[in-house]
């Protein structure tokens, strides 16, 4: 789709062309960061804030740890598997100082999970959070990792709230299952022998050099990565920074270098959170306030109720979470600016009531890992519209393929594709995967279908794979949960579809109510005023909770492994 379709379309102050950043690497643009805003807040984590000067000293020592305590090549992976604590940051850019890979790794991978990733990326550290420490020594010997370094919960707080509350994790509320890894270093230690050694050497890399092996959730077989590049990541920082610098009617911007709190609930293992709280926000100088456990509502509260926050980020779970907790309506939102919202399909009544009830609309947006992620975003304030993923950032260039592999014609549904700087190296040793979504020509195929607006904003419809064929009729489960989610009654909801004997497939519904006076029928009923009849739910399963991912998307995978089973044992 030529790009100059949206040039009289963009939000004012929005470019078709993304400028391009005088940095050849990341580690340039966080040394640029760390000087220009070495004063201002960082990153806060439980309740304790570093500035930029106290993270550019942190990591400088970790990265001088890893250059004179170790024999860490550049090239070499590290695989950091912590919550959004203060460590993190600190681990991550020092990795990027001393030239190395991150292999960003959630800590809530099983043993199995977790022994394919570091064998599938060749880690040869592993930066972890005691409490998962059980899990690393199940896996840790048949793997190439050679250095572990642990850390607790609050190693970064001063003391004596570091002694109390690594003692209440550890004692009261016994969340450090016991494990035995004598290799491991404390992390207060190796920032200890880094301040004493050697000052680390500044390590060249350029923009094709790989920065990080970013894992898909492997939903469809086994978890690739995907390989991100420093190259890759500038881009998107730019297109971000192109799409986020747009400016009111009045010709004032939106955000302000050096002056915007952000709300950082979303894991920065995760690519959404990675690119915008740890690369975005330390290049326009800006605060975020990390909340290391999201799914603790009550606590994600009150770590944030002290605070002016302007920006929001997360997804339809959290958000809806967040307001079904009656301590949500409680806080200051008169500072909010903007919400973002993505990493999954944001349902029209979320977005709706998170508008009521914090006065700002979410601007929605588009990406996968393979794209750095961002592939496209709403624009900002009143011109954003709920249930689209905007507009593609600038120099993106997309398509909408059908299953002939040609273009469909604009306003039909068709595999998006997407074309640009951000679009990843390809998946780490798996050339056969890369070769089936990325072909010569550098066009990525992302497994969604999608529709582009005559006004310009791309729908997305759903995921192929997820699709349900209905006596030949494509149904998709997105459009039901956006139904359903609209009933009263329906607190969240999922769709997936199951085999039949008259129709082929058939919708089943899960729904998780909000009181216990919802039945069946109320759902279906609500269904059959509002979808053609070939889309309305054969099945109503009411549940307590959803399968979701840590980031909160939900599984539907998982509910379709649960059908399999409960039909092989019927």
């Amino acid at each position: 789709m030529d790009s100059g379709f949206w040039d009289d379309k963009r939000p004012k102050g929005v470019p078709a062309e993304a400028s391009v950043l005088p940095f050849q690497s990341l580690t340039e643009l966080i040394d640029d960061s760390f000087s220009r805003y070495s004063d201002c807040p960082a990153f806060t984590g439980i309740g304790h804030t570093l500035n930029y000067k106290d993270i550019d000293r942190l990591s400088a020592q970790f990265a001088a740890w890893l250059q004179n305590h170790t024999d860490l090549k550049p090239g070499d992976r590290i695989a950091i598997q912590l919550p959004n604590l203060l460590q993190y940051p600190v681990a991550a850019y020092g990795a990027l100082r001393a030239g190395l890979v991150i292999v960003n790794t959630n800590p809530l991978y099983t043993a199995r999970e977790l022994h394919h990733q570091l064998n599938d990326s060749g880690a040869r550290a592993l930066v972890f959070l005691e409490n998962f420490g059980s899990t690393v020594e199940e896996v840790v010997g048949d793997t190439p990792v050679e250095y572990l370094i642990r850390t607790a919960f609050a190693d970064l707080v001063p003391a004596p709230k570091r002694w109390i509350v690594n003692g209440l994790v550890r004692h009261v509320k016994k969340m450090v299952p016991h494990f035995d890894l004598p290799k491991a270093v404390h992390f207060r230690g190796v920032l200890a022998k880094g301040s004493k050694s050697a000052a680390y050497s500044p390590v060249a890399r350029t923009r094709d050099d790989i920065a990080v092996l970013q894992y898909t959730g492997g939903t469809t077989g086994v978890a690739k990565g995907a390989m991100i590049t420093h190259g890759n990541l500038l881009s998107n920082l730019e297109q971000t920074d192109a799409c986020l610098g747009q400016v009111r009617d009045d010709g004032t911007p939106w955000l302000e270098n050096g002056k915007e709190t952000a709300v950082a609930p979303l894991p920065l293992y995760h690519i959404y959170a990675f690119i915008v709280n740890l690369m975005f926000f330390p290049h326009t100088g800006q605060h975020s306030i990390l909340v290391a456990n999201p799914r603790d509502i009550g606590l994600f509260i009150k770590a944030i109720k002290n605070y002016k926050f302007t920006f929001f980020s997360g997804l339809n779970t959290l958000f809806v979470g967040l307001m079904n907790h009656p301590d949500f309506k409680q806080l200051d939102f008169s500072h909010l600016k903007v919400t973002l919202s993505g990493g999954t399909a944001l349902l029209e009544e979320t977005a709706r009531r998170w508008e009521e009830m914090t006065g700002t609309r979410v601007s929605e947006g588009y990406g996968l890992t393979e794209c750095s992620p961002v592939v496209s975003v709403n624009p900002l304030g009143e011109a954003a519209k709920p249930g689209t993923a905007g507009m593609p950032v600038p120099s993106t260039e997309i398509r909408f393929v059908g299953a002939d592999g040609n273009d469909v014609a604009r306003g039909e549904p068709g595999e998006l594709c997407v074309r640009g700087p951000q679009v990843m190296k390809g998946y780490w040793r798996r050339a056969e995967a890369t070769a089936e979504v990325l072909d010569s020509e550098g066009w990525l195929k992302t497994g969604d279908i999608a529709v582009l607006g005559e006004d310009g904003y791309i729908r997305i419809v759903d995921r192929i794979k997820d699709m349900i064929l209905v006596s030949g009729f494509n149904v998709y489960p997105n459009e039901i949960e956006n139904v359903v989610a609209n009933h009263p009654g329906v607190a969240n909801c999922a769709c997936i579809g199951i085999p039949d004997e008259k129709t082929g497939e058939a919708p089943r519904l899960y729904v998780i109510p909000r009181n216990t006076t919802l039945s069946e029928e109320d759902v279906i009923s609500w269904c059959r005023e509002r979808l053609t009849a070939y889309k309305v739910p054969r099945q109503v399963v009411f549940r307590k909770e959803l399968p979701v991912t840590p980031v909160g998307k939900v599984l539907r995978k998982e509910l379709k492994a649960e059908f399999q089973r409960e039909q092989a044992s019927s």
